[in-house]
């Protein structure tokens, strides 16, 4: 059967936005609840657009709760398309206390700290989002099944950075490479991973997770390479590159990585891992050179700082299995999509200026804080 009924968990950010425009935009019988606790990287700003077409006021097939995976009762309810009255709740669609339509089908799940720098500085917020919150999760959707059985999906988002580093010569991450997460933003996604993986072998539960290379696009917080490099290229700010910039990654656009979740979802094995990638490994300083001559400014604007912490060397994506077993290829060339996402930015000025100027100052020293 179809899976049509969606909760997705922190669908304000960047990955989690796109994907929602994504599916609704072509599957006019798909509806989506948004829970996302609206930490500095998530913004509803990012789906204005959404609201307004999907929402209340248009098709009503997309609400928002504002609210946090780690509350079991807040997602239990969720789950049972009963939502409490959670004082959290914010919801466009579905008031406190009124039941949705029909409880959700599937989840697919991704809220998570998933800043690789911000880990460093302070990694207890990520090991209790990213690994409590997993858990809490998956206990909330195992109860839910156990007492009102149906057929169901959990697409658990993971990254390609679980399974470490690979040197110039190395083969591609298969779903098959053992795990080696060298930050403290990895290990938490890798331990997250695990209790995933776990479920469908103790309790038959039917989950799957997915790991992705780097993506860009529209709505990317600015502290991620691309965002960050164009955002300060076009106010003629150094660009700090870590090492010598030959740390290699493969990018994917976005939009092909929300056709494969979709993909998954509807077609994946529960118990399965699969590795998303977009055939597209750069090394950082080409990517920045590159953005650098899209906008006309000059490479002097380089400044090459101390490299990061246990700084992974390359990430490459062998994404045989999607291709394979569900048919799945990444439509945009890298190229294509970098000019398509520098043009957007340069267009949608107000909204990076405005998350820059109030969500990360604000964020800064609530961030370091230990988790409650």
């Amino acid at each position: 059967m179809p899976f049509q009924r969606l909760l997705v968990t922190g669908g304000a950010g960047f990955i989690g936005s796109n994907f929602i425009r994504w599916v609704l935009s072509r599957h006019r019988d798909v509806s989506i609840v948004n829970l996302d606790l609206l930490t500095y990287a998530g913004n509803l700003e990012s789906l204005a657009d959404v609201d307004a077409k999907y929402g209340a006021k248009g098709e009503g097939r997309y609400s928002f709760v504002h609210g946090d995976i780690r509350d079991f009762d807040l997602v239990a309810g969720l789950l049972a398309g009963t939502p409490s009255a959670h004082p959290l709740i914010r919801s466009s669609a579905h008031p406190p206390n009124r039941p949705t339509a029909q409880p959700p089908d599937s989840v697919v799940h991704f809220a998570a700290e998933s800043h690789v720098d911000r880990s460093i500085m302070g990694p207890v917020v990520f090991v209790d989002t990213n690994v409590r919150g997993t858990v809490a999760l998956l206990e909330a959707a195992r109860a839910e099944l156990t007492a009102r059985p149906r057929d169901f999906r959990f697409v658990h988002v993971s990254t390609d950075e679980v399974y470490g580093s690979l040197t110039a010569t190395d083969p591609a991450f298969t779903e098959d490479t053992p795990l080696a997460p060298n930050s403290p933003y990895a290990a938490s996604k890798a331990a997250s991973d695990l209790l995933v993986r776990s479920y469908p072998e103790t309790f038959q539960f039917p989950a799957i997770i997915t790991r992705c290379s780097n993506n860009y696009g529209p709505y990317q917080f600015p502290e991620k390479l691309i965002p960050l490099m164009v955002t300060r290229a076009m106010r003629d700010e150094p660009l700090p590159v870590y090492g010598d910039g030959l740390n290699v990654r493969d990018w994917i656009h976005v939009d092909d990585h929300a056709e494969a979740l979709w993909t998954v979802l509807q077609g994946g094995q529960p118990g399965s891992v699969y590795n998303i990638g977009g055939n597209a490994e750069r090394p950082n300083i080409q990517v920045i050179k590159r953005i650098l001559g899209q906008l006309g400014k000059p490479e002097s604007l380089i400044s090459f700082v101390t490299d990061r912490l246990g700084h992974d060397r390359r990430y490459a994506m062998n994404s045989g299995r999607m291709q394979k077993e569900l048919g799945w290829t990444p439509r945009h060339t890298f190229e294509a999509g970098l000019a398509e996402t520098v043009r957007w930015y340069a267009e949608n000025r107000t909204w990076w200026e405005r998350v820059l100027s109030e969500a990360y100052r604000a964020a800064n020293a609530l961030y370091l804080e230990p988790a409650k």
